[in-house]
């Protein structure tokens, strides 16, 4: 005899956890690249302009800011996916 099926009280409860998974690390990786390039260009700019890191720190700050915009986008859209 089969058993009843309990009924589904959450509406999420159907999602995949490795495209969960799959989203953090994407989240994560996109800011850590942004960083990074920050850095090389802050590094770059250092070596041709001369100074004492400023250009390396504003550059980091700059990235993380660009990285930030880019994860909330992603965010924003996976967001407006799921309500569809």
């Amino acid at each position: 005899m089969a058993r009843p099926e309990k009924p589904d009280n959450n509406r999420n409860n159907g999602g995949n956890p490795w495209k969960a998974v799959g989203l953090v690390s994407a989240l994560g990786i996109d800011l850590a690249v942004c960083a990074f390039a920050g850095f090389y260009a802050g590094n770059w700019l250092d070596e041709k302009l001369g100074g004492t890191g400023i250009w390396i720190a504003v550059s980091v700050l700059v990235g993380l800011a660009a990285g930030g915009v880019s994860v909330a986008m992603v965010i924003r859209k996976v967001l407006r996916n799921s309500n569809e």
